[in-house]
């Protein structure tokens, strides 16, 4: 056994297959597996409610010693309450309970101090409804899924957030033309219009990347490849922008031909090309330059032979003031904005999420220039059937 972890000889587990490790063997020896390898808290306790064996990830858990562990009552190494402040030994009473009763299904406890835990816990009895020769305990942390829950209550917050502006804009604009039609001019009508038409937009693309997020966490963001000419993609963009009023001069578009045949979602690579070149033009300085340039495969196993050029990379860059090195990690993540505020901070997020879905990758560090540097690189990724 471990170091910091004790047992009981002869005690035999579970004649079933366990459906957990933790909750339904007393005995991991014959599996030869040690306790303290286990991720979860496991809390053994014999027939007089005396602790047998407690491992590594109780200690990590409950911040109880081995030491003050071992030979104690289980109530009083695991001085456990349910969230109205009920002692639960004294509610599930398992030595002195149903006969009939094997386990407890896995709950909410507190632990002294306030700290949460989900506990479980299995009966070990020598024949059914016999007397009770062990309970097992098995003890997980909640902090992973309260990072969860956190990150979607932000989430829930920054989308009521952002859809309050625009939806107020919209009632606003609509009930002031209802009730006064009359007295507005026409420039006056379309104005008010074009500003409620740029609102739904707006929404519509919040809506939309919530819906890139959901698939993304999920696994089942789709990409539908089509051959796609990622250089002329790259040159629509620069072109809108110009005709917004950017001057033509800020973009430097270097293509390095030729270029492998790249299949990929042509609307999810507008979307990372959009993100990424508006990113530069709001946040960055001086010329923006995109570099388009054929790429070695991301697959493992690439000898440089045939495969050489299976890929195609796409970098963009500014001159700006960059991204803090204390930063750089951060980026991809959820609701990061930098140093400017402004936007949901989603979009890096999704660009990652489309990029790995084509089986792509995506870094940013520092460009020659001082600015930011996003590259990506989007494997050839041709349909099966040609293949």
């Amino acid at each position: 056994m471990g170091v910091g972890t004790s047992r009981a000889p002869g005690v035999r587990g579970a004649r079933r297959a366990p459906a957990s490790l933790c909750g339904d063997l007393a005995d991991l020896a014959d599996l030869g597996i040690d306790p303290d390898d286990l991720p979860d808290g496991l809390v053994i306790a014999d027939e007089h409610g005396r602790v047998i064996s407690f491992n590594a990830a109780a200690t990590r858990i409950t911040a109880v010693a081995v030491a003050d562990a071992l030979g104690r009552r289980l109530e009083h190494v695991l001085p456990l309450e349910d969230l109205e402040g009920r002692r639960w030994w004294q509610l599930t009473d398992p030595y002195g309970g149903l006969a009939i009763r094997v386990r407890q299904p896995e709950r909410n406890l507190l632990l002294p101090g306030g700290r949460e835990v989900m506990v479980s816990a299995r009966y070990v009895r020598t024949h059914p409804t016999g007397p009770i020769r062990r309970v097992v305990v098995c003890l997980r942390d909640t902090e992973a899924r309260r990072r969860t829950e956190r990150s979607h209550a932000e989430l829930i917050a920054t989308v009521a957030h952002e859809l309050r502006s625009p939806l107020t804009s919209v009632k606003g604009f609509t009930a002031t033309l209802l009730a006064k039609w009359e007295r507005f001019t026409d420039d006056q009508k379309r104005l008010m219009l074009e500003t409620v038409d740029a609102d739904a937009d707006r929404v519509t693309r919040l809506i939309a990347e919530l819906l890139d997020i959901s698939r993304i966490d999920s696994g089942r963001l789709e990409v539908r490849r089509q051959p796609v000419d990622i250089a002329a993609a790259v040159g629509r963009h620069i072109q809108a922008y110009v005709a917004a009023g950017q001057p033509a001069d800020r973009f430097l578009l270097r293509v390095e031909q030729p270029l492998p045949a790249l299949w990929a979602d042509p609307d999810k690579i507008d979307q990372v090309l959009s993100n990424l070149l508006e990113n530069a033009v709001r946040h960055g300085e001086g010329t923006v330059t995109i570099d388009v340039t054929p790429s070695a495969s991301l697959r493992e196993g690439t000898d440089g032979g045939s495969d050489e050029n299976t890929a195609t990379s796409v970098t963009v860059s500014d001159e700006g003031p960059g991204i803090p090195e204390e930063s750089m990690n951060r980026v991809f993540t959820r609701f990061w904005r930098g140093s400017k505020r402004g936007g949901t901070g989603l979009g890096l997020y999704i660009v990652k999420g489309i990029v790995e879905a084509h089986g792509g990758a995506i870094t940013v560090g520092r460009a020659p220039g001082g600015g930011a540097e996003f590259r990506f690189t989007l494997p050839v990724g041709a349909p099966a059937y040609l293949q």
